[in-house]
């Protein structure tokens, strides 16, 4: 004997899964009005879904950066999509956002140990299964980042499409605020390190091999080729590392000075930034 399918019930499923409605009716229906059947219906669905879509791209989707309640600890989560139509939808946003809480409050280290952690009552890698079926298309934690200092200072740049985690050696209120503005700058600059000691020995080989070469192509004698290749690869330093760096809000002074202006000895240790793509 066939259960009816109410409305309510069709309802109350959609409320639990998230799943269209049309997908939780029919869910039902296989499932004679089973809720754990027409759950466990909807999951299969995602997973083959998610099977199916494992080869897509995620280059949409939402950062969120968030900070524990003594400053002390922040994450950044990618939750990526294929789409920004999906990306731009709150329910999606708010999903995000519930991962991004659970990892500042578990604070895992890595994406395995974040998938691995309950929302809900269920493993966050399900819900991401979950959620491939409700919405369509591949759904992913793309990117997750950690980071702790004596301050965190968050950054989520406008629509979601990045996330910065800025740390500072002091916890105070100007610390607070200048963090704010260097934290938008590590968004809009994109350094590669704090400062010159951070950046890759690597790195700095190549940039001294493109100076070198640039002043050989240039008919400079081969004798000081080192000296200008070493004056290039200060002003690299000036252009792409962080308290070197000019400041965006006022190009007479470098980030290091806008710190130490704003609180004595204040300097940033370490920074992530986390973006679509």
């Amino acid at each position: 004997m066939s259960v009816k399918i109410t409305a309510k019930m069709v309802k109350q499923l959609r409320d639990k899964t998230g799943a269209g409605m049309m997908d939780c009716k029919k869910a039902l229906v296989e499932a004679n009005g089973d809720f754990d059947t027409a759950i466990a219906n909807l999951r299969k669905k995602g997973q083959k879904l998610s099977d199916k879509r494992a080869d897509r791209a995620t280059n949409e989707g939402v950062v969120i950066a968030l900070t524990s309640d003594d400053g002390k600890r922040g994450v950044a989560v990618n939750i990526g999509c294929e789409t920004d139509f999906v990306a731009k939808n709150e329910d999606f946003v708010a999903f995000a956002k519930s991962i991004a809480e659970v990892a500042i409050a578990n604070f895992p280290t890595t994406t395995e140990a974040l998938l691995a952690l309950e929302l809900d009552g269920k493993a966050i890698s399900e819900h991401v299964i979950e959620q491939t079926g409700v919405i369509g298309e591949k759904i992913a934690v793309a990117k997750y980042e950690t980071l702790e200092a004596e301050l965190i200072v968050p950054y989520i740049h406008m629509g979601y499409k990045m996330g910065v985690l800025l740390a500072l050696n002091q916890n105070n209120e100007a610390a607070v605020d200048a963090g704010k503005n260097v934290a938008m700058q590590v968004a809009a600059m994109n350094p590669v390190a704090v400062d010159k000691d951070g950046v890759d020995a690597s790195v700095v080989e190549k940039e001294i091999e493109i100076g070198k070469e640039q002043a050989r192509n240039d008919g400079r004698p081969e004798a000081i080729l080192e000296k200008i290749a070493m004056g290039k690869l200060n002003k690299f330093y000036k252009e792409k590392t962080l308290m070197n760096q000019q400041y965006v809000k006022d190009s007479k002074q470098n980030v290091k000075g806008y710190l130490n202006g704003a609180s004595k000895g204040l300097i940033a240790t370490a920074f992530k930034r986390v973006a679509l793509g």
